[in-house]
This record gives C-alpha cells, structure tokens and sequence, in this order.
C-alpha cells in the first residue's frame, strides 16, 4: 500500500471542529501526532494554503495531503538470516534468537534485527523504527512484530496502546509458586541505576498476569500474559516479589542453587547466562484483512534444555 497524494472536501458536518480533529475523522489510517507533524511541516494544506492545528473549518474545503517517509531510520542495511513466521504486504512476524539485538545503540550499530530488516524490505527505510512495533530485550527470544508500511504501522500502534495485541511469554523463575496471579506495580527507571528499571510509586502503570504452568525443585515455570508493555516489565515483576528470573544478569542476583541438586542440574544453571524468558505468542486482528491472527512458536534449545533437566532433577530421573 503505496501513501499517495489524497484530495478530501472536508465534510460540511464538520464546521466548527478544529483542523486537527477534522483531520483525526477524515484520515484515520494516520495517528493524529502524525498528522499534525505533516500540518507543521506542510504537507498538508486547505485550499491550497498551510493552517495551523488549532485553526477551525467551515465545511467544504479542500485538503491536500501528501504523505511524507518517516526516514529517521539511522541503520544500514545488511544481509541476516532472519527466522520469519509470517509475511505479507502490511506486516511480518519474526522469531528473534537470543543473544541478537533489536535495535543500533551504542556499541551496536550493525548486526541488529533492524538491520536484517532493513535488508529484507527495503520500504522498512520509510516506516518509524524500521517498522518494529514493540521490544524484546537482546536475550530474550521469539516473536515480534513488524509493520511494512506507515498505514500498518499507525493501526498496529495504536492496537497495542488499546491492548488489543495479545502477547504471551513462557518464563521460569527462582523459587516455588503456589499459583497464579497478576502483578499490578507501577514501574519506572530505576533512580541510581540509569540501566536498570525499578518499581516505584510515580512510575508508569505495569500489569504482567501469570499462571503455574509446571513446578520444580527450587524454581517454576509459567505462563505470562503482558497487559502492559514497560521496559523489562516481567523481569522486573518477578524479581520485585523475589522470584527473578533464572540467568537474569541484571535482576537476578547471585545464582541460588536448591538442596541437593545434582551435578547436571547445576551445571545447566550455571551456564544459563540470560534471562529464561521467551515470547511465545502473538494474537491480534490484521490491520487491513480484519483476519485474526495467532502465532506460536516452542522455545530455544538452550530454554528447552533447561526445562528439561529440571524437570529430571526434580523427579530424580
């Protein structure tokens, strides 16, 4: 879906509202945030001339909008194997190896998913963040998604501000649940550790749900449905009621070994040097098909191992 030049009257209904609004109602494949940038920077324009957001229409005129390319992608593109699990014009769905960082940072210009994806779809160079519609942290793997272009990616965005984008992660932690629940703690950067996100009153609302999904000697496995989408939002839940996650390298503390481990226990744990975390699952209404979604993929072999054995040590077997 190529974003051509539109010609819209403004409908006669609408006198009296605010350009800005008029054009919320007139072009709702767009975000407003993004329509009013256009406006400033004159792309848009009514009866041939620029407004200003706030300026009232009378019904009738003619707005012209000509769609600019958001290129503030500042990755080069670059050939990478990519696992992908679902493509088509609007939007893909890739599932992400551990260890491969989403997006160029310092000390991380090439060799990022971004860059990959840029590679793959070059039209990815006009779409905000290459398209990449939410985060997954370097050592987390599975599933992501990607807008092709600006109309998927306003829709999709605005799906996740809704919650209607359902994301669900398989995780163990340390120690031994009694049953599900929900964590409902506000989160925000952590106030001396400028890495580090904390739990604190003032922070931005978090709700992560969970269920027991298996039990082991010392530690359990669970399902996780995100509500809300903070950085390192279920690390930092689990390790807020003292059950992080295994391997967690900046929540997790120092590694707590259960009695009577065995050796090959021990030396599952030890070498398991990220967070046991892994997106499952993706549902959500397609953008444009109006067709719903579902994509699942199984864990890693490094998570799967881990279950394994624990699941061995605990039986003895």
């Amino acid at each position: 879906m190529s974003a051509e030049k539109q010609i819209i009257t403004i409908p006669e209904e609408y006198a009296g509202l605010r350009l800005d609004q008029a054009l919320a109602k007139m072009f709702p494949e767009y975000s407003r945030s993004r329509l009013k940038d256009w406006l400033l920077l004159g792309a848009i324009a009514v009866e041939g001339r620029p407004k200003r957001p706030k300026d009232a229409v009378a019904g009738g005129e003619t707005v012209t909008l000509e769609p600019q390319a958001e290129a503030a992608v500042v990755a080069e593109a670059e050939p990478m194997a990519l696992d992908i699990v679902f493509e088509d014009d609007d939007l893909l769905i890739v599932n992400k190896a551990a260890g491969l960082v989403v997006h160029p940072g310092a000390g991380n210009h090439a060799g990022t998913l971004m860059n990959g994806l840029l590679h793959h779809v070059a039209a990815l160079e006009e779409v905000p963040r290459a398209g990449i519609i939410h985060r997954l942290d370097k050592n987390t793997s599975g599933l992501l998604l990607v807008a092709k272009n600006l109309t998927a990616h306003t829709a999709l965005v605005r799906l996740l501000a809704e919650r209607e984008i359902e994301r669900h992660y398989l995780a163990v932690c340390n120690g031994v649940l009694t049953g599900g629940g929900t964590i409902r703690e506000p989160i925000g950067r952590h106030p001396v550790d400028r890495k580090r996100q904390s739990v604190q009153q003032k922070g931005k609302p978090a709700v992560t749900h969970y269920t027991v999904r298996e039990r082991f000697a010392g530690f359990t496995y669970v399902d996780v449905k995100l509500e809300t989408g903070r950085t390192h939002q279920i690390r930092v839940h689990f390790a807020h009621r003292r059950h992080a996650l295994v391997g967690d390298p900046i929540y997790g503390g120092r590694l707590a070994l259960p009695k009577g481990a065995s050796e090959e226990v021990i030396q599952v744990l030890r070498h398991f040097k990220r967070q046991a975390l892994h997106a499952t699952r993706l549902a959500f209404v397609h953008p444009v098909s109006q067709q719903s979604m579902n994509f699942e993929v199984a864990p890693p072999k490094d998570f799967q191992c881990l279950i394994d054995t624990l699941r061995k040590g605990s039986t003895g077997g």
